[in-house]
């Protein structure tokens, strides 16, 4: 698998050396945005439980709100980029909140579960937003034998955390 991974994690050097990254800013943005994409969803719900027009008036102020915080983190997209984002980030909130339940429960095992899905989800998000990965290069990974049973998101969350893990604080 190494030297399946090896142009993966070059081309992560190589984007950390040209880029000097402060990430800390637009991560806590990103949190932001996922929430704002759970108010959208909680507007749509009670406006559609209790019939009454002044949620959806709501829900698209807070759209509106969060599409252009969006564009300050997804500068670039081509196809359908912006919406795979849009729920990229969504999912991971949801698999988040549900990890929380989990754990809150007392059932660690599903939490954990749930944490690390959610959290390859983000990397995903990180990794297409700063071109730091190429689906053509994804392809490659997609069979690749694996020792420890990863999943292809996990394999390219642990390529996209090297470039984030390197960020200034």
């Amino acid at each position: 698998m190494k030297h399946k991974i090896d142009p993966l994690l070059r081309k992560v050097e190589k984007f950390n050396k040209e880029h000097e990254l402060d990430l800390s800013s637009d991560e806590d943005l990103s949190i932001a945005i996922m929430n704002l994409i759970s108010i959208e969803e909680h507007l749509f719900f009670t406006g559609e439980k209790t019939k009454k027009d002044e949620y959806f008036n709501l829900l698209v102020e807070v759209r509106e709100m969060r599409k252009e915080l969006l564009k300050k983190i997804i500068k670039d997209y081509e196809g359908e980029v912006w919406c795979i984002s849009k729920h990229l980030l969504a999912a991971s909130m949801r698999l988040m909140e549900v990890g929380t339940k989990e754990l809150n429960k007392g059932n660690k095992k599903e939490a954990k579960n749930l944490f690390s899905k959610s959290y390859n989800l983000y990397s995903l998000f990180w990794g297409i937003n700063l071109n730091i990965i190429d689906v053509g290069e994804v392809e490659k990974l997609k069979d690749t034998p694996d020792k420890e049973n990863n999943t292809l998101l996990s394999k390219l969350s642990k390529v996209i955390n090297s470039a984030l893990n390197c960020c200034k604080e």
